[in-house]
């Protein structure tokens, strides 16, 4: 061979070898459950994080970092795919719905750009055909994966996720189970006890409540434990100053009132970036502990690394890039949203500009605490409810129980656990108006295809997917269906004529947001209603017949709803059986259906939430025991 290909080859090699050195390492840390305000770096002093507390000392750390989603399977979709969940079909947790085959995990992108990229090892990603999904993604997604596999050289992007601060760790699992795997795993003097910290005023604070609650600080204080060690390796392996670090958790707080709620305990994460040396001239904030109250999402991370990687960023993301200097301008508010958890149904919206957070609670007649099995058999949840009866709650603490008002704005800045609605003050009018409109807009925009109840998701799964069928404006209307939908919460006689009027609308979805609309007006304004509901429970769509029996049950008892209700929970449509019995799960008068449940709950086909769904409501009559031996 010539001399002079020999050359050209080998200087196309140095070439290629140089480019892949200059592209930085990136490792993400992320963990689960958990809010900025159990950590120092974050202002608490009770807190013991001092692996994390160090990277945000010379580092970034961000104070308005928010989840896309406060449970975790919709978050990590829109983590992995950088697609919003309203927009795929995927905010329910632990659906299996179909995507968009052009819509990839976003690793498939730095892999083109020559990087290994490894997840350990969690993916629940909530999309159809999951496995498949996650090879094409990922190098390697097992407990083994990490850097250590990659080629000689090549630039790597590794995923870690701690699960030691998760729900499971911190209520769920029993007692016992916790003092085996987090307490004692933990150094004495790194224990954190009951009476070591400030108890936050939505909860009360009493030596039963301490003893659980205890639970976050160790969990979070043993994941910080873990995040040391593996920083360490990082160390050890010599490529702490090629590597940018990312620390992140993939949703608020997993505590009551936090995770599965559209409030900012359980949208805001803890977010660190830490930059090496070598890359410092890519942090548009500087370095060394600065602070940033810039807006982040998790719709913002997926355009940022595939960018950072040197890769084009497809055109469906619409995300930020965060990083260098083609970074994408700041936001100046972000939506958020949050939807069915387990076999807890709910669908509301938000939006943050950093100092408030206003969100439309489109389900009020749904508590904050609302029955999810997974919550229910936890020992803080059961001691709350407890506290409730025996009269202990404050006003604020009894709250969570109650149905919610049709929107909440909080004052974040100022209010940090979110004490005081502000919604209805006069001094705030203007901001409510503001952000109200901001939301009509975002969600008119996106297309949210969520405003179609489950039941019609899954039927659209089978033969496309959600995500397409939002765009058509024939089939999908939402200019009607979202004015149907913006009544609901909203309490007056006016609002209920209108609401009966749609009834008779000739799209169904339309007529399934007025009744989800009058399952939350008074029994007084209903009252005056009930012949035309009851004529309605003919309905030929089965959702909008689940929601008006549910309401011609509970207001005027009536018999036919009663028997349709038990049909419906006998349906072998899943998500018809879950609605039905979402709704009974909050009636004065259970007893009529507790043989139907029973029944249900042996169904052989039936899914995890609805066999959740059963044991909830037989466990809100004490049918059978609220713990962890009885979870499905």
């Amino acid at each position: 061979m010539n001399k002079k290909i020999l050359g050209f080859i080998f200087f196309l090699l140095i070439t290629l070898i140089s480019s892949a050195q200059n592209k930085p390492n990136i490792l993400w840390i992320t963990i689960e459950d958990s809010s900025p305000q159990f950590f120092g770096c974050y202002g608490n002093i009770n807190a013991r994080t001092p692996v994390i507390d160090k990277l945000a000392d010379a580092g970034v750390q961000f104070t308005n970092a928010f989840s896309t989603g406060t449970v975790c399977s919709p978050s990590r979709c829109t983590i992995i795919t950088g697609v919003r969940t309203y927009k795929m079909g995927t905010g329910n947790h632990r659906s299996n719905y179909s995507i968009p085959s052009f819509i990839q995990g976003f690793p498939c992108y730095l892999k083109q750009e020559g990087y290994y990229v490894s997840n350990n090892v969690k993916t629940d990603y909530n999309v159809a055909n999951e496995s498949d999904f996650i090879n094409k993604a990922w190098s390697e997604s097992s407990n083994t994966a990490g850097w250590w596999k990659r080629k000689n050289g090549q630039p790597f992007f590794a995923v870690f996720n701690f699960e030691d601060s998760h729900q499971s760790r911190t209520m769920t699992n029993p007692y016992e189970w916790y003092l085996k795997n987090v307490w004692e795993k933990l150094p004495v003097d790194e224990r954190i006890n009951a009476d070591e910290f400030d108890m936050p005023p939505i909860y009360r604070d009493s030596p039963e409540m301490r003893k659980h609650f205890a639970r976050v600080y160790n969990s979070i204080s043993l994941t910080d434990n873990r995040i040391g060690e593996l920083l360490e390796r990082l160390e050890q392996d010599n490529l702490r100053d090629s590597t940018i670090i990312f620390f992140f958790a993939d949703h608020g707080e997993g505590e009551p009132r936090g995770k599965t709620n559209g409030i900012d305990y359980g949208y805001r994460v803890p977010f660190v970036i830490w930059f090496p040396e070598m890359y410092k001239h890519l942090s548009p904030w500087g370095t060394n502990g600065v602070v940033t109250d810039e807006l982040v999402s998790f719709e913002d991370l997926a355009p940022t690394l595939i960018h950072l990687s040197g890769g084009e960023v497809p055109d469906y993301l619409k995300g930020r890039v965060l990083l260098g200097k083609s970074r994408t301008k700041p936001a100046d508010h972000l939506i958020l949203s949050a939807d069915r958890s387990d076999n807890g149904i709910d669908l509301v919206r938000s939006i943050t500009d950093g100092k408030f957070m206003y969100s439309r609670n489109f389900m009020p007649f749904i508590p904050q605490q609302r029955y999810i099995r997974y919550m229910e058999i936890s020992e803080i949840v059961n001691q709350m409810r407890a506290d409730r009866k025996a009269g202990l709650l404050d006003p604020l603490q009894k709250s969570v129980f109650e149905t919610r008002p049709a929107e909440y704005l909080f004052d974040i800045e100022n209010d940090l656990w979110e004490t005081r609605n502000l919604v209805d003050d006069p001094a705030f009018k203007e901001v409510v108006v503001k952000m109200r409109k901001q939301l009509d807009e975002k969600i008119m925009e996106a297309r949210d295809i969520l405003f179609l109840p489950e039941y019609e998701i899954a039927m659209i799964s089978k033969t496309g997917t959600p995500y397409e069928f939002r765009l058509d404006t024939t089939k999908y209307p939402l200019k009607a269906i979202y004015a149907a939908a913006s009544l609901s919460g909203k309490q007056s006689n006016e609002i209920a004529r209108t609401q009966i009027q749609l009834l008779k609308n000739e799209n169904k979805i339309v007529r399934y947001w007025a009744a989800i609309g009058l399952r939350s007006q008074p029994a007084s304004v209903l009252k005056s209603f009930q012949q035309e509901i009851v004529a309605a429970l003919n309905d030929t769509y089965p959702p909008v017949a689940i929601t008006l029996s549910a309401i011609a049950y509970q207001e005027f008892n009536t018999k036919k709803a009663e028997e349709l209700l038990k049909d419906f929970c006998n349906d072998s449509n899943m998500e018809n059986s879950l609605l039905a019995i979402n709704f009974m799960m909050y009636f004065d008068k259970k007893l009529p259906f507790v043989d139907t449940i029973k029944k249900v709950h042996k169904m052989p086909d039936a899914t995890y939430k609805v066999k959740a769904a059963c044991m909830d409501f037989l466990g809100s009559l004490a049918l059978v025991p609220n713990n962890f031996e009885n979870r499905t």
